[in-house]
């Protein structure tokens, strides 16, 4: 599977794992595409293997396990070390999440949580020190995520163009 070449079989496995990973089982996404459940085992392991499938991943109510203040740190690093303060950052802890943004001067989002303002200022402080220049910082009331409808949507092109030779 070379990258990015994902057929529609491929684009509906991603799309209904996208909407509940955990209950999900490959008998499950076979019966709703009119497929074996080896064939979707199989599938999933190449989309694992290739790198697309990275993870499977839980999604926390961070205020109700404990830690009400869910906050967005945007950054700002130097070009040259954008990726190593990015895999820096994933170790402070409180740190959920980080993302490389490619343009512009905010370009190292950090999503973090904490249990008190002190928690939020220690994370930020540790940023600092990693050499991020802290530009903003948002209190997240909630976020939510959702599947990619756009995987089901998409015509096909690559597989008529092969069916058609």
């Amino acid at each position: 599977m070379k990258d990015g070449e994902l057929d529609s079989v491929d684009r509906s496995i991603l799309y209904y794992l996208q909407q509940d990973a955990r209950r999900t089982s490959s008998s499950d996404i076979a019966a709703e595409l009119d497929l074996s459940s080896s064939t979707v085992r199989t599938r999933l392991n190449k989309l694992e293997e290739s790198g697309i499938i990275r993870g499977y991943h839980v999604d926390i109510d961070y205020d109700l396990a404990g830690y009400p203040l869910y906050t967005k740190i945007i950054c700002t690093a130097p070009v040259t070390r954008r990726g190593t303060l990015s895999k820096q950052a994933r170790g402070v802890d409180g740190v959920t999440a980080v993302r490389e943004i490619m343009t512009g001067k905010r370009n190292v989002y950090v999503n973090a949580i904490g249990e008190s303002h002190d928690d939020l200022n220690r994370i930020a402080e540790e940023l600092d020190e990693l050499g991020l220049d802290i530009v903003d910082e948002q209190i997240i009331r909630d976020e939510y995520v959702c599947p990619y409808s756009g995987l089901l949507e998409r015509d096909d092109e690559s597989d008529a163009a092969e069916t058609s030779d």
